[in-house]
């Protein structure tokens, strides 16, 4: 396929997420309606962004390990460790500073163990990432004893609850995630050699492309992200729970699957994943306003994960038809592209 059809097939991917649109904008719209203008004020929206906000930040990560091809889900678990130890080291220290790189500082060695234990080793991702799920919750319950721990002082606080002008500093803090994780996506080389060993990783392989430090990176990044998403929930809340964090890889993967991004990797947007994190959170604050009940909601989250998946497959094939087609009106006896030109073409 050449570089003209790799970017149109490109372009179609980018009109896919208009529908998207038009179904937060429908759901708005359908929830206004239906809470009375609850739903539309500025108060209401403030606390959709705010609360958005926690799970757009994971699903940033989550977007770039999907693009490679992998997937964490240990991210709620982080989130909860994370919580837990930043909460301490604040307590310990009174230092918003040291409370936000010991949070950091877990984040990243979480995911640097996950990417050595799938690249080194050889762990399936599913395997590695479910099994640091359990052992990361076991080690919150642990460190205290089930019980929730109270943040003394104020400074932490600012990062869950704060603002910065009229705007709530997690969405800041979202938004400033936005920008660099789009362009580390489209705008630099480690962002294409991430689609390239997601897309294909023995052509990304035979091109030269250090795959397994791909992958690495991808894992920190990803941890990294679920780890300032505790640092902001240990700050929105005056008591932090070991808990906290149950079903949150669920809601953060079924969101950047609505967006577009394949589980199979080597494709996704940050706009799409924006979008499936603003409709989730978006029904969320609905189904809490309209008072329906908590199973309810349950059952609405879930069927919404089962449809991202299948809608997920569905664009899978209909890509899978476009590129074949776009292969055989270039190459109609079946001649190979070399791995170094397929290369040159995600690059391009």
């Amino acid at each position: 396929m050449n570089i003209r059809n790799h970017r149109a097939v490109a372009a179609v991917a980018r009109y896919e997420q208009i529908p998207l649109l038009a179904a937060l904008v429908v759901i708005c719209v359908f929830l206004t309606i239906a809470t009375n203008g609850l739903f539309f004020t500025t108060g209401n929206i403030s606390n959709v962004l705010r609360a958005s906000s926690i799970e757009l930040i994971a699903a940033l990560g989550m977007t770039v390990a999907l693009v490679a091809g992998q997937v964490d889900l240990s991210i709620g678990s982080l989130l909860a460790v994370v919580g837990v130890t930043s909460v301490m080291a604040y307590n310990d220290t009174g230092s918003l500073l040291v409370a936000i790189l010991v949070g950091l500082a877990v984040g990243a060695a979480v995911g640097l163990v996950n990417g050595l234990l799938v690249t080194k080793i050889g762990v399936n991702a599913l395997i590695t990432t479910l099994g640091m799920m359990a052992l990361l919750r076991g080690i919150g319950y642990l460190s205290t004893n089930a019980r929730a721990l109270q943040t003394e002082g104020d400074s932490l606080k600012t990062l869950g609850v704060g603002y910065l002008g009229p705007i709530p500093v997690p969405v800041v803090i979202a938004a400033a995630f936005v920008v660099a994780v789009a362009l580390l996506l489209n705008r630099t080389v480690f962002g294409r050699y991430l689609y390239a060993a997601g897309g294909n990783p023995e052509a990304a392989r035979s091109a030269g492309l250090p795959v397994n430090r791909i992958y690495l990176g991808a894992f920190v990044i990803v941890a990294v992200c679920a780890a300032v998403s505790g640092l902001i929930t240990a700050g929105r809340l005056n008591s932090f729970q070991p808990t906290i964090g149950l079903g949150f890889e669920l809601n953060v993967i079924a969101a950047v699957i609505l967006g577009g991004t394949r589980l199979s990797g080597g494709e996704g947007s940050v706009t799409g994943t924006v979008l499936g994190v603003l409709i989730l959170g978006a029904l969320s604050n609905g189904l809490v306003l309209l008072d329906v009940n908590s199973f309810w909601q349950d059952v609405v989250r879930g069927t919404v994960i089962i449809l991202a998946v299948a809608l997920d497959e569905l664009r899978k094939r209909r890509r899978r038809a476009k590129f074949s087609e776009a292969s055989r009106a270039e190459d109609p006896v079946g001649t190979d592209v070399p791995a170094q030109r397929r290369l040159a073409e995600v690059e391009g």
